[in-house]
């Protein structure tokens, strides 16, 4: 698929995460950098993403938004790099990406704003609590060495990005399961050359 890669970020946004997979990839790609309440708020690109947030991606024609759904397409879009399971070994991809993007995000989220459901409102809320989705992702990322299985995926960008932020940041509890799970797929080519484009772009 030799179609242009046009990459929407700023480095300290989510766009992280698709830095990292895109260096996964590592097919050649243009990255555009959009400021806070400046140029993602501007006409050209509200064309791209309605919401105006990064980040986002245009592959030829195609425009994808939201980064789990980035990295899953990129995953997709170039199988040769190994980095989607085969179709009908991909329950667990699935399950962990739109947990990561479901749950985790929303429960970290609310953990970060304060917002605590009661007893009774857990049964509303679509992660019903912060203690749940944490024995669970701890469960997850310790039965097997990825969260796919015996093989780094995609997967392991989006959602491991969130753990490692979650560690960083406090929104996530510092278990040994995590900590141990992100070491394992931080220290990654990848994931090195990702946050050196990224820590020299917030120098500029």
């Amino acid at each position: 698929m030799a179609k242009d890669l046009v990459f929407y970020t700023n480095p300290m946004s989510r766009g992280r995460i698709i830095r990292w997979m895109l260096e996964e990839i590592g097919e050649p790609y243009e990255t555009e950098i959009l400021g806070y309440g400046d140029t993602m708020k501007k006409a050209a690109y509200l064309d791209i993403n309605p919401m105006g947030k990064v980040p986002a991606l245009k592959h030829g024609q195609a425009v994808i938004t939201e980064t789990a759904a980035i990295c899953a397409y990129l995953a997709d879009a170039f199988p040769a790099k190994g980095l989607a399971p085969a179709l009908e070994d991909r329950a667990a991809y699935y399950r962990w990406f739109f947990f990561a993007a479901g749950p985790v995000e929303a429960a970290t989220t609310n953990k970060s704003l304060g917002v605590v459901p009661s007893d009774e409102q857990q049964g509303m809320v679509g992660y019903g609590s912060l203690d749940a989705v944490m024995d669970t992702l701890e469960k997850a990322v310790s039965e097997t060495p990825y969260l796919a299985g015996d093989a780094f995926s995609a997967v392991d960008v989006y959602a491991g990005s969130q753990i490692g932020w979650g560690l960083q940041f406090g929104t996530l509890d510092k278990r040994k399961a995590f900590e141990n799970y992100w070491a394992r797929i931080s220290d990654r080519p990848a994931k090195k050359r990702a946050d050196e484009i990224d820590n020299a772009l917030m120098q500029d």
